[in-house]
This record gives structure tokens, C-alpha cells and sequence, in this order.
């Protein structure tokens, strides 16, 4: 029994000496693969992923940059650059389009572009059949492509506009000059011009309205102290006289019309035929309904017959 009590001592150094001798046996690769997770574990065991916000003071924390070229290989999104796809710069002035000003009803011709259409799209904006010339420092209105529909040229210094600015121009829709310096508008000015609808004029300086084309359906004529008359426009459905210093309200008004803005005006009176027919006890107006006479001196109850044919009462002083 003592013998045997001596030998555990061996035992265990031999059973020792075998584990050891295995565990050199695994190899190199193979021992770094068991140890790895261990790390990845005490890595994240670091991060705070509950209340982690990747910005701009820790994100080289996360990352490398010390190798972040050896990560992206940047020689294909080096932009290539060829010589000789611009065109040569002409050694002859007069080769060069003249930029300046031109006259409106003598246009100057350019290859493939009509009646002086690039100059005009260099002065101004053109999308499609847009054209805006917004604050562009214009003194007069640009020749303008043929295909244009809608024009806007507000906040210029123009002062004018004369008979040609928009000569063959059928398609012309819409003319926005509001906020320039015009006081004078040549006769046939707008009258030529079969498909305009809307024509904004606001705070400019016209003594008067000119001619106009009977297809017109928005006019808007704002703080430029003028009346007319607009009982030949048989389209017309949205008329606006703000701040025009207007003494009377401009009469006959076209059935067709359903805005009518007076405000701000000097009205003290009107008729009671000034919107319905007072032999017409059933007449009804449906299309007029937003009249507004407020900022005026007028006090619309003494005229109690003036508006029985109207869907509502106009906007002013009732007493």
C-alpha cells in the first residue's frame, strides 16, 4: 500500500505530461482561431451600443485612417481628362455673338436658333416655353423665342412697351411686368396677340390701360393710379383696380366676370345698375362672387338694391 501511495505522485506527473503533450500537437492557426472570440467579446463589451452615436469626434475611434487608403483603391475614380473637347476660342471678334441690346422689331438672326433666341436665354432663364427674366436689370423687353408662352419679367427697370416687343409671338399665354417703371405702352402692344390670357401690370406707372385682346381672362392692374373699360372682354373673369386711387367703380363689367378688386380705391358713390339690371328682378349673377370695396369711403348699405342678383354681399363698409 505504500508502494502504491508513492506511485500517485508519478500518476498524476505522467497524466500531466499528456495533456501538455496534446495541447502542443494543435496547431499554431488553430489555437489563434479559439483565442479570437475571446477578444471580439472584450471589444464589445467596451461599446455602449444602447446610447452609441457615431460622430464626427469619435468615428476614428471606430475606424483606422492611419489604413484607410490600403482599404480603397482610388486610381478608377480619377476623372480622365481629354484634350481637345473644347471648342477653340475664335481669333475674330466678329465671329462672336453680340450680346448687347438689339431692337425688338428687327431681331438679329443666329444659325439654328430663330429670332434671336440664345441671346435672350443668356440674359434670362428658359425652360421649355418659360422665359424668366426676374430682377435681371432689363430696361426694355428681350427679343423673345417663338415658342414662348409664359414670360416673366418682374422687378426690372423697364420703362416701355412698344408695338414689336411681341411680334409674331400667337403662342403667348401669360406676361407677367409687375413691379417695373412703365409708363407708356404702345397701342398695339398686347392687342395683336391672339392667345393672351393673363397680363399683370402691378405697380408700375400707366396713365391708362391700352387695347387689349378680347381673350384675356386675368388682368391684374394694381397701384398704377389708371381705369378703363373693360365691358368688351367678353373672357375677362378676374379683374383687379387695388390702390388705383379710383373715384368710380368702372362700368359696364363683363358678364363672364367673377373677381372683381376694388379696394383701397377714393369710391364714394355708385349705381344701383353698377352689377345687376334693376329691370331685371330675377336676373341672377352667379359667376360675380368676390367684390371687394373695402379701404374705401363708400357706405354700400345705401344702395340696399344694388346687389340682389349677386350670390353674396361685396366686402365693405355696411354702415
Amino acid at each position: 500500500a505504500l508502494a502504491g501511495c508513492r506511485m500517485c505522485p508519478l500518476g498524476w506527473l505522467g497524466m500531466a505530461s499528456l495533456c501538455l503533450g496534446t495541447l502542443w500537437a494543435v496547431p499554431a492557426k488553430d489555437r489563434r482561431k479559439a483565442e479570437k472570440p475571446k477578444a471580439d467579446l472584450t471589444l464589445y463589451e467596451n461599446l455602449d451600443l444602447d446610447n452609441y452615436d457615431l460622430t464626427v469626434d469619435n468615428y476614428g475611434d471606430i475606424l483606422d485612417l492611419s489604413n484607410y487608403e490600403e482599404l480603397y483603391d482610388y486610381g478608377d475614380l480619377v476623372p480622365k481628362i481629354e484634350v481637345g473637347t473644347l471648342a477653340p476660342r475664335p481669333k475674330d471678334p466678329k465671329t462672336l455673338p453680340d450680346l448687347g441690346e438689339t431692337t425688338a422689331g428687327t431681331p438679329k438672326p443666329i444659325p439654328g436658333q430663330g429670332e434671336l433666341s440664345l441671346p435672350c436665354c443668356l440674359l434670362c432663364l428658359c425652360l421649355g416655353s418659360s422665359v424668366y427674366c426676374d430682377d435681371a436689370g432689363l430696361e426694355q423687353i428681350p427679343a423673345l423665342p417663338p415658342d414662348t408662352e409664359y414670360l416673366y419679367a418682374r422687378f426690372n427697370r423697364i420703362g416701355a412697351v412698344r408695338n414689336g416687343d411681341f411680334s409674331g409671338l400667337e403662342k403667348l399665354k401669360r406676361i407677367d411686368l409687375s413691379s417695373n417703371s412703365i409708363s407708356r405702352v404702345d397701342a398695339d402692344a398686347f392687342r395683336l396677340l391672339p392667345g393672351l390670357r393673363e397680363l399683370l401690370l402691378p405697380e408700375n406707372r400707366l396713365p391708362e390701360l391700352p387695347e387689349l385682346p378680347r381673350s384675356i381672362v386675368r388682368l391684374d392692374a394694381r397701384g398704377i393710379a389708371l381705369g378703363g373699360r373693360f365691358g368688351d372682354l367678353k373672357q375677362l373673369q378676374f379683374l383687379h383696380l387695388s390702390d388705383n386711387q379710383l373715384d368710380f367703380i368702372p362700368v359696364p363689367l363683363p358678364e363672364s366676370l367673377r373677381s372683381l378688386h376694388l379696394q383701397n380705391n377714393n369710391i364714394r358713390t355708385m349705381h344701383e345698375d353698377t352689377f345687376c339690371d334693376s329691370q331685371d328682378q330675377g336676373q341672377i349673377r352667379r359667376a360675380l362672387e368676390d367684390i371687394r370695396l373695402d379701404g374705401n369711403p363708400i357706405n354700400l348699405s345705401l344702395f340696399p338694391n344694388a346687389f340682389f342678383c349677386l350670390p353674396r354681399l361685396p366686402t365693405g363698409r355696411f354702415s
